[in-house]
């Protein structure tokens, strides 16, 4: 038999699909790695394993104790999954911004989640990080996994990300293309894949992200990017992300984003969120400057569940703009 003893054990070793309809007229193969068939429904499972992990390995985070985070949704809902059977608690802090299902996703496993206003900046005390930093510090026995600065978050996917899509493709991608949130998903995956290989990293971001050039403000696609309150006292880069991994990006727009994912479950029953239509958008603008000879892989980081609220709901997309009124 086949059997993972937790959740936990089963995070990995995800499927790489080829895109077929989105991709026509394209002579360079696209391949899509399904991050969102993951237990928890999205790469962030692979960090959440690695740092409590690592975490319990220091010592940091002892039995009894509380896991608590700032997330927009996935990396809590990966660290619930594992605190469930370690029999830790569970305290995040997301901002409004963030989707329904994501909150309610976190409540029906057992977290205890603080919604904090968007759009203040980075050091008010109500802003998502000072939440999770003060829950932290007065919480006995609490863990503070801080995604964005944990080292083991770029190194689960070196260490397990990198190396698979290496073998599904048996060496030939050349091209990787992912969108860039903490960074550790671009920064590990990149890095073992240039190591391993002549293989070119290609960033997907929103389009007034400062990580590929924008002006920082703000956008709609979640989980990815990098905004800057105008009111910042200063602007502070995750750690987990290595810009000397990227060798270029491509800055998409939410409508884009959105309208790609909406044909991703459409044209090729690929239910993924909106970042992975950010990112999809990415690789076909990449592969229409390559041919036959290349292979590019895309990662398609969390599912289209978590937004069927907004992304796949007619009536919020037209609220945004983004979709034309139906037929009188």
């Amino acid at each position: 038999m086949s059997v993972h003893a937790t959740a936990a054990g089963a995070v990995g070793g995800t499927p790489l699909v080829r895109l077929g309809e989105v991709t026509r007229g394209l002579s360079c193969p696209v391949y899509a790695k399904l991050e969102y068939l993951n237990p928890g429904g999205s790469v962030k499972d692979r960090a959440a394993a690695a740092m409590v992990d690592d975490a319990e390995e220091r010592g940091v985070l002892r039995p009894g104790g509380t896991i608590v985070e700032a997330t927009s949704g996935n990396t809590g809902i990966g660290l619930a999954m594992v605190a469930a059977r370690r029999g830790y608690a569970c305290v995040f802090a997301m901002s409004d911004k963030s989707s329904a299902e994501k909150v309610a996703t976190l409540r029906a496993l057992g977290a205890r989640v603080l919604v904090c206003q968007a759009g203040v900046p980075p050091q008010d005390p109500g802003h998502v990080r000072q939440v999770a930093q003060r829950v932290a510090a007065e919480t006995p026995g609490a863990w503070l996994a801080d995604q964005y600065n944990n080292a083991a978050n770029p190194l689960a996917h070196y260490r397990s990300t990198g190396p698979e899509i290496w073998r599904q493709t048996g060496g030939a991608v050349t091209h990787l293309v992912a969108g860039v949130g903490t960074g550790g998903t671009i920064t590990g995956t990149g890095r073992f894949l240039k190591e391993a290989g002549a293989v070119t990293v290609v960033g997907a971001d929103p389009e007034r992200s400062l990580y590929s050039g924008g002006d920082g403000g703000p956008y709609l696609v979640e989980s990815i990017g990098h905004f800057l309150h105008p009111d910042a006292d200063e602007d502070l880069w995750p750690t987990a992300y290595d810009p000397a991994v990227v060798d270029r990006f491509e800055r998409i727009s939410d409508r884009d984003s959105f309208h790609m994912a909406r044909r991703l479950a459409r044209e090729e029953g690929l239910f993924a969120g909106g970042s992975s239509g950010t990112a999809v958008a990415g690789a076909l603008r990449v592969a229409s400057e390559l041919g036959p000879e290349d292979l590019v892989v895309v990662i398609l980081p969390d599912s289209g569940h978590l937004y069927l609220s907004k992304v796949f709901d007619d009536a919020w997309m037209r609220e945004q703009g983004m979709l034309d009124a139906p037929d009188p």
